[in-house]
């Protein structure tokens, strides 16, 4: 089946049954040693199981490594000065995740002399081209194995019989696991597949695992305050937290009021269309949050710009090339902008919805209300000067009305 000769190969390793049959196969197909590595970017699931079964796969190097903080400060963070959201509604909780992954599997290639890397990806997703992009952009020499465009264990029956058959330990097992396929990280928990693969079937809301239906969230509002510095949230209500400990107590508070559930269905770079479920309590809150505090504190040049290539900015990330050039010169401009981007925001957190009802900075607001008030201004603004204005603008227009 393989023609490829291999010494090491590096396998992005969650303990699931996908990745516990991917484990096995490797060592049989390639005859090679497999080094696992598993990444906590805040899933919260117990990462102590995985070492075990690696273990008792013989696998001798392990690597479990606690990335959160690494996570949203280098790649969530970044990408929410952007206000990124792809195709009006998707917040890329999955997509921003992938170039992290990518980055420490090259990594450990190079520590451990791996001369491969391998995923659980398959062959019909987005994530098979985020990992390999990914990893071709920062080693060009670099060998992939996908095992799911290779083998023929294409579905959960025989990926279970596989199991069986070498002793591969699975919880849940036939019986009793989600009939989802999920991912999640402190950004964000998806859901597709099982009854979602009908768009006109309604999600079971017993599904949801991060928030509240909103008809069930407390009948008063909460209000709350973030802080920002540079573009990025430093604090909720005067806290200061980390980055990690900033999102993850977003989320708590925007689970607890049904806010950030999604329901989409979109268009997948290799082509097809595919209907997912999502939950982003705390981006979503940060979101609303960001563009206000942008609204005093950015020019509005400066604003409309970054309106016109976020969906450029959103495109890229979705389909894998964070590590492009093209992404990386985006993000120059777009950091650029945000160092006036200072203040606090003032939220209500009411029911599925997350309400601005105030937002101020001390050093950086171009409000002028002695210029933008209906009352006497007292000559700060001219208003007979908009008479010109609207003429010139209106030339064009009139010119072209003569030749109707």
């Amino acid at each position: 089946m393989t023609t490829q000769s291999l010494n090491k190969i590096v396998l992005a390793y969650s303990g699931g049954l996908d990745t516990s049959v991917i484990l096995k196969w490797l060592q049989e197909q390639y005859h090679c040693e497999v080094v696992t590595f598993t990444a906590d970017i805040g899933q919260g699931e117990e990462l102590a199981p995985a070492k075990l079964k690696a273990q008792a796969m013989g696998v001798k190097e392990i690597f479990i490594e606690d990335l959160r903080e690494e996570f949203v400060k280098d790649f969530v963070f970044p990408m929410f000065r952007s206000n990124a959201i792809y195709e009006g509604e998707y917040l890329l909780g999955t997509s921003i995740a992938r170039p992290l992954i990518a980055k420490r599997l090259v990594e450990i290639a190079k520590e451990t002399g791996a001369d491969a890397i391998s995923h659980g990806a398959t062959g019909k997703g987005n994530d098979q081209v985020r990992f390999e992009l990914g990893s071709y952009a920062l080693n060009p020499d670099i060998k992939i194995v996908a095992p799911w465009r290779e083998w023929d264990l294409n579905s959960r029956e025989k990926l279970l019989t596989y199991a069986e058959a070498h002793d591969i330990s699975v919880e849940g097992k036939r019986e009793g696991g989600s009939p989802y396929s999920m991912d999640a990280n402190l950004l964000h928990i998806s859901y597709e597949g099982g009854e979602l693969e009908d768009p006109w079937c309604q999600p079971d809301n017993a599904m949801w695992r991060w928030s509240v239906a909103p008809d069930a969230a407390p009948n008063t509002p909460e209000i709350i305050e973030i802080d920002f510095m540079k573009g990025d949230p430093v604090a909720i209500n005067g806290t200061k937290l980390s980055p990690a400990s900033l999102l993850q107590k977003l989320n708590e508070l925007g689970g607890s009021h049904g806010i950030g559930r999604a329901d989409i269905v979109e268009n997948r770079y290799v082509g097809m269309k595919s209907r997912g479920c999502y939950e982003t309590p705390g981006g979503t809150i940060l979101l609303k949050a960001h563009r206000a505090i942008e609204s005093i504190t950015l020019d509005r040049e400066s604003a409309h710009l970054k309106d016109e290539i976020m969906p450029k900015y959103a495109s890229l990330i979705y389909n894998g090339y964070w590590w492009s050039p093209e992404r990386e010169a985006l993000q120059t401009l777009i950091d650029k902008t945000q160092t006036p981007v200072n203040g606090t925001v003032r939220l209500e957190l009411y029911k599925g919805n997350v309400i601005v009802t105030g937002r101020k900075s001390e050093t950086n607001s171009l409000f002028d209300a002695s210029i933008a008030t209906f009352e006497d201004d007292a000559g700060a603004y001219n208003q007979k000067d908009a008479e010109g204005f609207i003429k010139l603008n209106a030339l064009r227009l009139r010119i072209l009305n003569k030749y109707k």
